[in-house]
């Protein structure tokens, strides 16, 4: 004995196996173009903050993005570089940096702070002011301020 259920969208009684089909069909018209990836969000020490996920280029999660305790102010680029990793840490990505500003920028003094990225000009890095947003470069040897992030991939 076959047991029917009401679809009354539809109007139509249909057998549990038709509705089935029916269910999966409907699924496979409106399923998303590319399928959905979960992953949880990472687990923080103390004085850590969340800053969100990058993406590759072609649109792919990448790693969690993790902002970590502290700062080091008036420093050279090569000096924060190593500070950085005096803490475990690395200098943010310019993307990183603009990762950082949309969902960090609290953890910020309203100045520039220095990105691991050399400009392709001799002697001068990019880095992000966390006032405006702005990226621009300035010369290695100039005191500027630094955060350290941590990544994990995703």
């Amino acid at each position: 004995m076959q047991t029917e259920t009401t679809i009354e969208a539809c109007g139509a009684k249909l057998t549990v196996s038709t509705e089935a089909l029916f269910k999966a069909w409907l699924q496979q018209q409106f399923a998303p173009a590319v399928p959905v990836t979960h992953f949880g969000l990472p687990a923080l020490a103390e004085g850590e903050v969340y800053a969100g996920v990058i993406l590759t280029e072609d649109g792919r999660p990448s790693h969690h993005l993790v902002l970590l305790p502290g700062e080091s102010e008036d420093i050279n680029h090569a000096d924060a570089i190593e500070w950085a990793k005096s803490i475990s840490g690395e200098l943010p990505t310019r993307n990183e940096q603009s990762l950082l500003f949309a969902n960090a920028k609290k953890h910020f003094e309203q100045r520039a702070y220095w990105s691991q990225e050399l400009h392709s000009e001799d002697g001068w890095a990019w880095c992000q002011y966390f006032s405006d947003g702005y990226q621009g470069y300035d010369r290695t040897s100039h005191a500027l301020r630094a955060r350290a992030v941590r990544r994990l991939p995703i």
